[in-house]
């Protein structure tokens, strides 16, 4: 039986994954779940799968969750330092899926178990790749990606060796406003951003996607993971959603992962990894779908898919720079104080105020990443001219 826990159980990929282990019970044993401040949906997971602790990320919120829990035996606990001690309970397989720059820290607690870490935030090895692959070496550990689209890389890449990679494709929906005129984009809402056509995920994510952030993300994630020189990471326009990456090998070859649109085919690769199993998803019927299209991305109408090649070339800090900032321009588009393009302005201006030599320090370490973070965050709210009230990780 493996130990696993879950850091943002109450999201849609911890949703998901607890719906995939609700169907192997007797194969896991649950010893943690983290989730937001959704307390009466963490309660409910708690009681169904009785895990050592439940925590929530507000202390705030503590008082009514041991009131949830109490007579069960469950430990209730809340706010970070509890959190970070949950990841730091030892487990076979941990996901992380925590929103944002706030899912680095139990990740890289996580990864000192040796053990496998699902790893749905990207945020993780955008702020610090290198620092969250050197962890994994140095305790044994396995890092497997559960974003659709590296997951499927790394999937086409089994029995491949990295060095015959000519290049990685991955693709994107376009998002809510794919087909929007690009005069129309600056009166676009928060709410409209929020409406995926294929994907059912969070808030926050959706309207990354329609901002093409979400992709830009992705970008630098997949060349931390795969070790894949930049240029050779490219982007595809896909609205069916059915490819999800393709790898070009030095010989002309192409391996294309194609499936549905449900995020439980990557979660539930990486937790049967490496065998394979049955997963609840739909069976794609090709002679109904009749067709795929692809097209190049518009980098005026997305600039962030720029802004994100940009910081590869830089390396560095700038990856916990770019996130930071563009995790508060997004809590301040959401908040209605500034219109949906003003975002990747609004990024690449706080950039342009912090100097290359700092961006682009090769050495980097926890402090280091939570300072950049910070100090990008202060400065989306100097360029705005509003303060922010969204936490920091």
């Amino acid at each position: 039986m493996r130990r696993i826990s879950i850091f943002g159980s109450t999201g849609s990929i911890g949703c998901s994954t607890l719906d995939l282990i609700g169907r192997q019970r007797e194969a896991f044993q649950v010893v943690a779940l983290t989730g937001g401040r959704n307390i009466e949906k963490l309660t409910e997971q708690a009681r169904n799968f009785r895990p050592d602790i439940a925590v929530c990320a507000e202390e705030a919120d503590l008082p009514a969750l041991r009131e949830a829990l109490a007579g069960t035996g469950i430990e209730a606990a809340g706010g970070r330092s509890a959190i970070l001690e949950a990841a730091g309970r030892p487990t076979d397989w941990a996901m992380s899926a925590i929103v944002g720059a706030a899912g680095l820290e139990p990740g890289l607690v996580s990864l000192r178990h040796g053990g496998v870490l699902a790893l749905a935030n990207k945020e993780s090895l955008v702020c610090a790749g290198p620092l969250m692959m050197q962890t994994a070496a140095r305790h044994g550990a396995t890092i497997l990606p559960v974003d659709s689209e590296h997951s499927a890389v790394f999937q086409a890449l089994t029995g491949e060796q990295i060095e015959t990679v000519e290049r990685l494709i991955i693709t994107a929906s376009g998002g809510a406003f794919r087909d929007w005129p690009l005069e129309r984009l600056a009166t676009a809402t928060a709410a409209q951003a929020a409406t995926h056509p294929n994907w059912d995920m969070g808030q926050r994510i959706t309207i990354d996607s329609a901002s093409m952030f979400n992709k830009a993300l992705e970008l630098i994630e997949a060349h931390e993971y795969f070790g894949v020189e930049p240029a050779r990471i490219e982007v595809l326009v896909h609205p069916e959603s059915l490819v999800h990456a393709i790898v070009g090998f030095m010989d002309g070859g192409l391996i294309a992962h194609v499936g549905p649109h449900d995020m439980r085919h990557a979660i539930g690769f990486a937790l049967n990894w490496p065998e394979r199993r049955d997963v609840p998803v739909e069976r794609l019927d090709f002679a109904a779908i009749g067709s795929l299209t692809f097209s190049a991305p518009d980098t005026e109408r997305w600039p962030a898919l720029r802004l994100a090649r940009e910081v590869m070339e830089i390396g560095g800090l700038s990856g916990a720079a770019f996130n930071g900032a563009k995790e508060r321009a997004l809590d301040h588009f959401i908040s209605g104080r500034i219109g949906f393009l003003r975002m990747a302005e609004t990024v690449e201006k706080v950039l342009l105020k912090i100097s290359s030599d700092r961006l682009g320090n090769p050495t980097l370490d926890l402090d280091m990443v939570r300072a950049m973070d910070e100090e990008a965050r202060a400065l989306v709210d100097e360029v705005v001219g509003f303060p922010s009230d969204a936490g920091r990780f």
